[in-house]
C-alpha cells in the first residue's frame, strides 16, 4: 500500500469503518454543544498522542465536507520533548497529511528549575498559557483540545472521590485570563476504546506520554489517580455494561430537588435557603 493509499484508508475509516463510534459522535458533539461556527478561527492543539491526531483529522474532514466555513490551524508545542518523540510527531503529521506548525517552549526546563512538588500541575498551567498566547498570535478565537468521553467521566469521579465536589470537564468554556478565547472539546462524546480501535485498524503508533518527569520517575499522584479511575470504571463495567454512559448522563441530569447544596461562581446555596 502506497503512502497515499494509506492516507485515504485512514481518512475513510473515520467516516466509514468507525462512522458510528467516532464520526457520528464527533458530529453530535459539534452540533449539540455548538462548538464550531461560521468564521471561527480554530487552533487545533496536537500533543502527539492518538487523541489529538484523531481530532486533527476529524477537524479536517468537517472543514472539507461540512456546511460551516471556518479556518483551522494545527499546532504542536514542543516543551522540551526527547528527540525521538519529536521525530515521531513529525512523522505522524506527515503520514496523516497534517500541515503542522511546531513551536518551541522551555517548559520542561523551567518546571525542573523550580523544583516544584507538583511538576505536572505546573507544567499543565504553563502549557495552557503558551497555547493561549499562540492562539492569540494566530488570530484564533477558539482552541480545540483532544479530551474524550473517558476523560470526562474520569474527571468527574476524581472530583467526587478526591475533591469532594461534583464537577467535570465542559465541552466548551471561555478563558478567564485571555479575553475572546474559547476552549472546545469536539471529541467530548467519543470513547477511548474507539480511538484505540481506529489506531489499531490503521496500524498507527503515537507517543503515549512524552512528559520528561513521568519518563524519569514514577507516575505523579494525579496521573496514578486517573489510572485508578480507569481501572475502577473497567471493573464496574463487568457488573453494569452501561456504567460509563450512566456516569456521563448523570452530569446532564442533576435533580436540584435532591441535593444538599450547589455552588456557582464561588457562591454557595443550601437547600434550606428556599425550603420553607
Amino acid at each position: 500500500m502506497t503512502n497515499q493509499e494509506q492516507l485515504k484508508e485512514i481518512e475513510r475509516s473515520i467516516i466509514k469503518t468507525y462512522r458510528k463510534e467516532i464520526w457520528a459522535r464527533f458530529i453530535k458533539a459539534v452540533n449539540d454543544y455548538e462548538l464550531i461556527e461560521d468564521n471561527d478561527k480554530i487552533m487545533v492543539c496536537i500533543s502527539g498522542g492518538k487523541d489529538s491526531f484523531l481530532l486533527a483529522k476529524c477537524i479536517e474532514e468537517i472543514k472539507r465536507h461540512g456546511k460551516v466555513h471556518f479556518d483551522a490551524f494545527f499546532v504542536c508545542m514542543d516543551p522540551g520533548y526527547q528527540k525521538e518523540n519529536l521525530q515521531l510527531i513529525k512523522e505522524n503529521a506527515q503520514k496523516l497529511n497534517i500541515n503542522l506548525e511546531i513551536f518551541q517552549s522551555d517548559i520542561f526546563a523551567s518546571v525542573e528549575s523550580m523544583e516544584a512538588k507538583s511538576p505536572c500541575y505546573m507544567c499543565a498551567r504553563m502549557r495552557r498559557g503558551h497555547l493561549y498566547n499562540k492562539a492569540q498570535e494566530l488570530g484564533c478565537n477558539k482552541i480545540a483540545l483532544g479530551h474524550h468521553f473517558d476523560d470526562v467521566i474520569e474527571t468527574n469521579l476524581l472530583s467526587l472521590f478526591y475533591g469532594a465536589e461534583i464537577k467535570t470537564m465542559m465541552p466548551k468554556l471561555y478563558s478567564d485570563n485571555f479575553e475572546g478565547l474559547e476552549l472546545i472539546r469536539p471529541l467530548f462524546l467519543v470513547k477511548e476504546r474507539a480511538i484505540k480501535a481506529w489506531c489499531t485498524h490503521n496500524n498507527l503508533k503515537f507517543i503515549n506520554c512524552a512528559c520528561k518527569f513521568t519518563l524519569e520517575s514514577s507516575l505523579d499522584e494525579h496521573t496514578s489517580k486517573r489510572e485508578e479511575m480507569k481501572r475502577l470504571i473497567k471493573d464496574m463495567r463487568q457488573i453494569n455494561s452501561e456504567i460509563d454512559n450512566n456516569i456521563f448522563k448523570a452530569l446532564d441530569n442533576i435533580n436540584l430537588n435532591c441535593v444538599l447544596g450547589t455552588k456557582k461562581d464561588g457562591n454557595y446555596t443550601s437547600f434550606l435557603d428556599d425550603y420553607k
